[in-house]
């Protein structure tokens, strides 16, 4: 652990981070799935992987480095992205360049990244590269598992080969190409409250599955994966915003075939029919989104036909974030390994009741704080941290007043004062039915101290409980 007087320096620091967070992150959106190039064709990654850099940590750092005098050229953020075999020449990889958007965030985005059929593997990983224009290095980020795909599948999925099946609550990206042409890409996005077909930016929709039984106004949703047929909801991962309750179907040379019910599988063609509509389709025009009414087929009735704006490509995406704190640090390494919190495993009790943070990219240069309390903590993996929880007396001395739960912020904290903040929270419950004939009221007074101790020692006892923020 932190000598005393170290200790105390980095908690005042934390109290201040966390009355003001100051965070930086890096969020990389990019594709479940990669199509391999063969020859001299280049299969460009599509939708092409995303990068946004947002919080307020990296405008403080802006002008920490005006106070210095390197100046706004300082400060710019550029990096390359590439895939995790191509070693560390910089010609192997693409560059970025991020621009400001509306919202504050930066943005950048891989157009032209693709895999060769020279590499043999069946999933690889984008590594992100992110440097200061000044020369200073930010860090190395690395995206999820892609798995590389030959062709989309043309015969009929089956449930066994789930790698490529898309389930209910998973995230999808949806795009239009019309004529097979590149150039011509559009992608479902959202840009203020609205739906929009966009050539540059792409969006993240929870494809969730609908009980067709229930009423419309109530939508619940429900498990399994998406067949051709199912009533579906898309909400934007970003904004919330929401489609009606649409119809999916499959599409085959332009028709909406309105029998066929198996599962969806990645890069199919498929349309989006608003349920209970007179064959209304969700449509693109130019970079509107519009409702487009299919004509029936006289010969064949289970199919409608489409124009080219309503036939979209579908394929699964994954999001993984990347958040710091180096505002309250003087940080000269890079951020990373930036470490990913993904379970909470509270084991024992009594004196001593310890807690596993499993996730990916711990060291053992990490302790873990429950909020501005320091923690012993053990490395184990760099899947796995081991730390003894701290008693609640040690958040002051106002704990003999609390008969309500106190929840804390989980931390990860470097030992040079890098912060790594979490969507975790560690909560102390009193437990109230403890007390043999007596109940713990709201009205107790505060001198009543046989009542507090007794709180107390099942504050510090076993009752101790854990939940993860949304």
């Amino acid at each position: 652990r932190s000598n005393p007087y170290q200790a105390s320096l980095l908690q005042d620091s934390v109290r201040r981070y966390l009355q003001l967070p100051a965070d930086q992150t890096v969020l990389i959106l990019h594709a479940k799935v990669a199509q391999k190039s063969y020859g001299n064709e280049k299969r460009f990654f599509c939708p092409p992987p995303c990068v946004y850099l947002s919080g307020p940590g990296w405008k403080l750092k802006q002008e920490q480095i005006k106070a210095r005098g390197l100046g706004e050229a300082g400060f710019r953020v550029c990096g390359y992205m590439g895939l995790d075999s191509m070693g560390s020449s910089l010609m192997e990889t693409q560059k970025l360049s991020f621009e400001e958007q509306p919202d504050a965030k930066g943005f950048s985005c891989a157009k032209a990244l693709y895999i060769s059929d020279t590499d043999k593997r069946k999933h690889f990983r984008l590594v992100l590269k992110l440097f200061f224009s000044n020369g200073q290095e930010i860090g190395t980020f690395h995206s999820k598992l892609i798995k590389v795909i030959s062709k989309p599948s043309q015969k009929k999925q089956s449930l066994k080969n789930t790698d490529l099946c898309i389930s209910s609550g998973s995230k999808v990206s949806l795009f239009n190409r019309l004529r097979s042409q590149t150039v011509s890409t559009r992608y479902l996005s959202v840009e203020g409250g609205a739906f929009i077909a966009s050539a540059r930016q792409w969006a993240a929709f929870t494809l969730h599955l609908a009980d067709e039984r229930c009423p419309r106004s109530e939508f619940p949703l429900r498990e399994g994966y998406i067949r051709y047929g199912s009533v579906v909801q898309l909400v934007c991962t970003a904004t919330g915003v929401t489609l009606p309750p649409l119809i999916i179907r499959k599409v085959m040379k332009q028709y909406a075939m309105l029998d066929v019910d198996e599962p969806i599988s990645q890069l199919h063609k498929c349309a989006f029919q608003f349920q209970g509509s007179d064959r209304m389709y969700l449509c693109l025009s130019t970079d509107k989104v519009i409702q487009f009414q299919a004509s029936p087929c006289p010969k064949e009735a289970n199919r409608e036909l489409l124009n080219d704006g309503s036939c979209w490509t579908i394929i699964s995406t994954e999001t993984v974030e990347y958040t710091f704190s180096e505002s309250l640090a003087c940080v000269r390494e890079p951020v990373s390994p930036v470490p990913l919190i993904a379970a909470l495993q509270l084991t024992g009790g009594g004196d001593v009741a310890m807690l596993e943070v499993q996730g990916e990219y711990f060291h053992a240069h990490l302790k873990v704080w429950f909020g501005d309390v320091e923690a012993e903590t053990m490395y184990r993996s760099p899947k796995s941290l081991v730390c003894v929880v701290p008693d609640v007396s040690a958040f002051g001395s106002d704990w003999r007043w609390l008969r309500y739960p106190i929840t804390v912020p989980l931390l990860l904290i470097r030992d040079d004062g890098l912060i790594y903040s979490s969507s975790f929270t560690f909560t102390y419950t009193p437990e109230q039915s403890c007390i043999p004939g007596q109940q713990v009221l709201s009205d107790v007074p505060q001198d009543s101290d046989k009542l507090l101790d007794s709180i107390h020692q099942e504050f510090t006892r076993t009752n101790f409980h854990l939940f993860m923020q949304t």
